[in-house]
């Protein structure tokens, strides 16, 4: 019997699954100073994003076996440092991509054809049809930077739009998927009039679409991103936005979150936003609690 520690909660049937496997299952959300003090009763963890396992809660885990991520991106663990330590890091990579992908669909029609405008400014008694010219996705050119699982979802939806899907991946040289043609940086920019990134953010993907990289863009191109904050310059696309180069944006994912105040993309009128949402649907947390609940039960058999 392992004990461990759910500090972000997962799906009930994932929960329950660990409980009938016969674990010690304990669920409790920490400050990250608690976390420290706490950490070393328990042999496993699972977080999803509100948690951070940092290296002083890893130095502290003298009982930690492993950390387990319910969901894809994990930037929220010190991984190097956990495996560093000898503790097992996973996450569940297929889960949510659908979750995601369905979203980042979500905001390019959202972008396009000025939704989050228009209900707000219908809450305040306005009706500003003339100004709210929209773009359809039939016959347009999406570009993706990033063709992994999310990144596949998304292209296989765009497609049934009826749109051309060209691609772009720092890790991936050969599509995946067929009907998307790989292409390089700058003529993806260049071609595309929808761009969604589905990409982690690492060093080498930090800022990968920074001033520079708007200014490339065709003019009138929509920005969609659901994939992690920093990977876009925010300053540098309220500025494409302001200036009318880009016709509009979807954002799901911000470099400092949660967001403090009213964040500069959300007084542009052009512009699509919700609070990293991406993996918050019913189906995809189901998937990934019952996911993740397997791979700690394997976990502790063999350990």
């Amino acid at each position: 019997m392992a004990k461990i520690l759910i500090c972000d909660p997962i799906a009930q049937k994932g929960m329950d699954m660990l409980k009938e496997a016969g674990h010690d299952v304990t669920i409790e959300t920490y400050t990250p100073e608690q976390l420290e003090v706490e950490i070393a009763k328990y042999d496993g963890v699972i977080v999803r994003s509100a948690t951070k396992i940092r290296v002083p809660h890893i130095k502290a885990g003298k009982n930690l076996k492993i950390i387990g991520r319910a969901g894809v991106g994990l930037d929220n663990i010190d991984v190097k440092d956990a495996l560093d330590a000898g503790i097992e890091v996973v996450n569940t990579p297929a889960a949510t991509s659908v979750s995601v992908a369905e979203l980042a669909i979500g905001h390019m029609l959202a972008a396009s054809r000025w939704i989050g405008y228009g209900t707000a400014t219908m809450r305040e008694g306005k009706w500003e049809k003339k100004m709210m010219k929209g773009t359809e996705l039939y016959q347009k050119t999406l570009g993706l930077i990033g063709i992994g699982r999310i990144g596949q979802e998304t292209a296989k939806r765009a497609v049934a739009f009826g749109m051309k899907v060209i691609a772009f991946d720092p890790y991936i040289k050969v599509s995946p998927t067929s009907g998307v043609e790989m292409v390089d940086k700058d003529t993806l920019l260049a071609q595309s009039d929808f761009i969604s990134l589905h990409i982690p953010h690492t060093d080498e993907t930090h800022y990968i679409i920074d001033k520079p990289d708007f200014a490339k863009m065709k003019k009138g191109a929509i920005l969609v991103n659901c994939a992690r904050g920093g990977t876009v310059n925010e300053e540098a696309l309220a500025e494409a936005l302001e200036s009318g180069h880009l016709k509009a944006a979807g954002i799901d994912v911000f470099e400092t979150e949660p967001v403090k105040g009213t964040h500069k993309l959300a007084t542009l009128p052009n512009v699509s936003l919700t609070p990293h949402i991406g993996a918050q649907a019913n189906e995809g947390q189901t998937r990934a609690g019952i996911e993740l609940a397997e791979k700690f039960i394997e976990f502790f058999k063999n350990n």
